[in-house]
């Protein structure tokens, strides 16, 4: 298969990733919602790293402006559900809880950072500038993308089995009633 032809099968997934609306929290319980911001955030991070994998020659220009246009408002709208809705939940559950959520609130200020300089060279190689710095740039996207997959890690074993705890308990105690 011709290598143009490859790298059109991969990189649509990338255009597939959903920006989070209200509207789509909306609709969902909050497990469901955190299902959906993971599952966003995964995806975003295995667009990043196909990106990164394919430095410095395969950087396809639409696939860079798609993930720039993207990124910032996924972690922005991402990052404001969890911290008006599941980390609140998640406090009220576990006593120690403010210690976690503070510093993933911390990690929200310094993912948005990342991701706002990660969005201006994304910008920069979609409208045609050359990959300068590949290895550089590698780094720089791996660095997040590994750090967003841990945030979606501990979320997954801590965050959430206690709000579906609290839910189940919440649950049989009005059946109980």
């Amino acid at each position: 298969m011709p290598a143009s032809r490859r790298e059109r099968a991969v990189y649509p997934a990338c255009c597939e990733i959903e920006v989070l609306s209200q509207d789509a929290f909306a609709k969902r319980d909050v497990i469901e919602a955190m299902k959906l911001i993971h599952d966003s955030k995964v995806a975003l991070c295995q667009a990043l790293e196909d990106i990164a994998d394919r430095l410095p020659a395969a950087t396809d220009a639409l696939v860079c402006l798609s993930m720039a246009s993207r990124l910032l408002p996924l972690l922005r709208r991402a990052h404001a559900y969890e911290e008006a809705v599941i980390f609140p939940a998640y406090e009220k559950l576990v006593v120690s809880a403010s210690l976690s959520t503070d510093r993933l609130r911390a990690e929200h200020i310094s993912d948005q950072c990342f991701a706002a300089d990660l969005t201006d060279m994304l910008l920069k190689i979609g409208h045609g500038a050359p990959v300068d710095q590949a290895e550089t740039f590698g780094f720089m996207l791996r660095g997040f993308f590994d750090g967003l997959r841990r945030h979606v890690a501990f979320e997954n074993e801590h965050i959430v089995p206690a709000i579906r705890q609290g839910a189940l308990g919440t649950a049989s105690s009005r059946s109980a009633s």
